[in-house]
Parts: C-alpha cells; sequence; structure tokens
C-alpha cells in the first residue's frame, strides 16, 4: 500500500516547456506553471523567480549524481539495488555540506 496521489502545487520546468496547451492543461487541474516565457512570444508571461531556482538547484544536485558511474550507467538490473546506490551517493553527496559547515 503506497501514500496516496496528491496533485503538485507547481511544475518547475524550462522554457523548452513554454507552450499554451501545456499551461491551459495546468492551469485545468489548478497547478501553478513556474515556466520563464520563451522570448519569441509576443506577451511576456511573468512566473514566480524564487520558486524557479529551485529548479537549478535540483538539476545541480542531478549532475552531482550523474557523477557516479554507477549511477549514470545503472550497473544494477534491480529497482532496490538502484535505489541504494543512489541512496549512498546522495548521503555522500550530503555530507560534504555538513562537513564544511
Amino acid at each position: 500500500m503506497g501514500l496516496p496521489e496528491r496533485a503538485p502545487d507547481a511544475l518547475l520546468a524550462d522554457k523548452g516547456y513554454d507552450a499554451d496547451a501545456i499551461r491551459a492543461d495546468l492551469a485545468e487541474r489548478n497547478i501553478e506553471a513556474t515556466i520563464p516565457g520563451r522570448s519569441d512570444r509576443r506577451v511576456k508571461i511573468e512566473h514566480n523567480r524564487t520558486l524557479y531556482k529551485q529548479c537549478s538547484r535540483i538539476e545541480r544536485m542531478f549532475r552531482q549524481l550523474k557523477i557516479k558511474r554507477a549511477i549514470a550507467t545503472r550497473y544494477d538490473q534491480l529497482a532496490n539495488g538502484f535505489l541504494g546506490m543512489v541512496h549512498l551517493a546522495t548521503a555522500g553527496y550530503w555530507l560534504k555540506f555538513v562537513h564544511a559547515a
């Protein structure tokens, strides 16, 4: 038995996801679209810049995880083994910050 599914409050995405159809679908589902507008848009669309900065932090974390060869190439065949490796790599990444503080 898993956790009950809950709709997200916001979608963090880059300019590649800036489409009226995507924005309409998100609005219909009451999800905030945190997507910066493309530069060729006629009408500029504002987005939550503070929330969008979180996207960059998440991307940097995944970039650090993919430095670990076992994660980047997914050596483990089973999901549990792979998830364990992700947990170890994430703990190592986190320890660098705790040790520095």
